[in-house]
């Protein structure tokens, strides 16, 4: 099979209530985990790409793994850039064989986030390439995004629905309290599902995007710290919470940092009980493992996506 838009996994997801997981890839493991976990569970997935994966693996490998694994795995699988900071790298994924791209304009006030997406939903769409774009301010820090709490901003719907319209673009990511990398909550976690239904409500058929919605996953951070790792409180979203947003009709649900943290637990433990191993494939190998672990989970138990492919 080859590589596909977000179109019509989006549409089941709208019809069915389930969410799409948008996994990121920083390697061969990466890719190999992702893929594998998906096709065991017969589920739709994206693979998608930070610019700062981009610097560090280069489009050609990234697009080449995947294909890759399209040899072996005979499901859907849309390839995605990640928070595209500007015009120029979103068209040099969609020039590159990407199949979605998002442009995150979030930094820029409503009238320039509507020039500046138009431009790239234009552009995107002539050929034949869908687009995501963001409304609303997630906090947190991840490769290129870097907000303080402070400066976070919850999506207006009605805003959200104004801006849909004028821009043309495929997917909106919102902000109803998620927030990027490992520390995403300070007290009780608590999102904001009255945003996201009135969010559906004026737009029951635009597919919504969750960022920042990694679960931290306790026994990942527990194994991580055990194992000569230094992450106090770090937290996430609950997975009760992300089943929930994707029964509400979110459709793509974003995942890095559990990502992270699987590959990251499982090094440090081969690296502390075994220090004298040198031989990579011993500690890449159960990273992959454990990352395949996770995205298994996440399909099944969390998104609702097992046997949609």
């Amino acid at each position: 099979m080859s590589l596909v838009t977000t179109k019509e996994m989006f549409k089941k997801s709208i019809e069915e209530k389930f969410a799409v997981g948008a996994f990121n890839i920083n390697n061969m493991e990466f890719v190999q985990a992702i893929m594998d976990a998906a096709y065991k569970e017969n589920s739709p997935v994206i693979l998608q790409t930070s610019s700062s994966a981009i610097k560090y693996a280069r489009i050609p490998y990234l697009r080449k793994m995947i294909e890759a694994g399209l040899q072996e795995h005979d499901i859907p699988v849309a390839l995605h850039l990640d928070h595209g900071p500007d015009f120029e790298t979103c068209k040099m994924c969609v020039d590159n064989g990407y199949t979605s791209v998002m442009f995150d304009g979030s930094k820029y006030d409503f009238e320039k986030n509507i020039e500046l997406t138009k431009r790239v939903v234009e552009y995107a769409h002539e050929r034949g390439v869908v687009v995501e774009a963001e409304l609303g301010k997630l906090a947190g820090v991840e490769d290129d995004v870097n907000v303080d709490a402070n400066d976070a901003i919850y999506t207006n719907p009605e805003e959200a629905l104004e801006f849909v319209q004028r821009t043309g673009c495929d997917s909106l990511a919102i902000a109803i309290g998620t927030s990027h990398g490992a520390y995403k909550f300070k007290g009780e976690a608590k999102l904001r599902f009255d945003i996201l239904e009135k969010v559906k409500e004026l737009m029951p058929n635009v597919p919504i995007v969750l960022h920042g919605a990694s679960t931290v996953i306790p026994e990942y951070v527990e194994m991580c710290n055990k194992y000569g790792g230094n992450m106090p409180g770090a937290k996430g979203v609950p997975d009760e919470m992300l089943h929930e947003a994707s029964m509400r009709g979110v459709s793509k649900i974003n995942v890095d940092t559990d990502l992270r943290l699987a590959m990251t637990a499982a090094i440090r433990k081969v690296f502390t009980e075994t220090p004298e191993q040198f031989d990579p494939r011993k500690y890449l190998g159960p990273g992959r493992d454990l990352i395949e672990e996770t995205v298994r989970h996440k399909i099944k138990d969390v998104f609702g996506s097992n046997n949609k492919a």
